[in-house]
This record gives C-alpha cells, sequence and structure tokens, in this order.
C-alpha cells in the first residue's frame, strides 16, 4: 500500500490534473467578479491621495498617468490577491473533504 501511495495510478494523475484545473478556473472567475465588484470603490478611495502623494514628490503634471497607472496597480493586486485567497481556501477546503470522507 505504501508503494501505491508514492507512485500515484494514471487515473489518480488524471483527477488531481482535472480537480487542480477546475479550481483554477474556479479562482480566476471568482477573482474577476470580484474585481469588478471592487476596483471601482477601492480607486476612487484612494486616487485623490496617489494623486496628491504624486504631485508633492514628484511636481505637477504626471495627474493623468498616475490615474491609469494607479487604476492597473489596484486591479492587478485586487485581482491577484483575490485569487490567490481564494484558490488557497478551495484547495484546503477540497484537501479537508477528503481527509474527513476518505
Amino acid at each position: 500500500m505504501q508503494h501505491h501511495r508514492q507512485n500515484p495510478s494514471r487515473y489518480e494523475q488524471a483527477s488531481r490534473s482535472v480537480f487542480m484545473s477546475s479550481i483554477v478556473g474556479l479562482s480566476n472567475i471568482i477573482a474577476a467578479l470580484v474585481t469588478f465588484f471592487t476596483v471601482p470603490v477601492a480607486y476612487s478611495n484612494s486616487i485623490a491621495f496617489v494623486q496628491r502623494f504624486t504631485s508633492r514628490h514628484y511636481g505637477y503634471g504626471f495627474e493623468d498617468i498616475t490615474a491609469v497607472c494607479w487604476w492597473i496597480i489596484v486591479a492587478l493586486l485586487i485581482f491577484f490577491g483575490a485569487r490567490a485567497s481564494i484558490s488557497t481556501a478551495l484547495v484546503m477546503g477540497g484537501l479537508a473533504l477528503a481527509a474527513r470522507f476518505l
């Protein structure tokens, strides 16, 4: 039995592959939804501070490029943070279920 656990069968490998690809897909979809709904709120609550900081430390005239760059940064932070959190939670939940029922 020990040898079997070290060398999983093709069926077990395929099952893990399907499970992991499903986790990645589900995490991406949920992270996209979280990003869609939270970026406008996070951006609008932070852009004034970021533009003031930029003008104080880098001079005037960078407000427009700062606004575009800050929107991209906020969107990427939220998306990748949400995806990492969601995929971790889904994998841990799946492992907890597997441990409980197997």
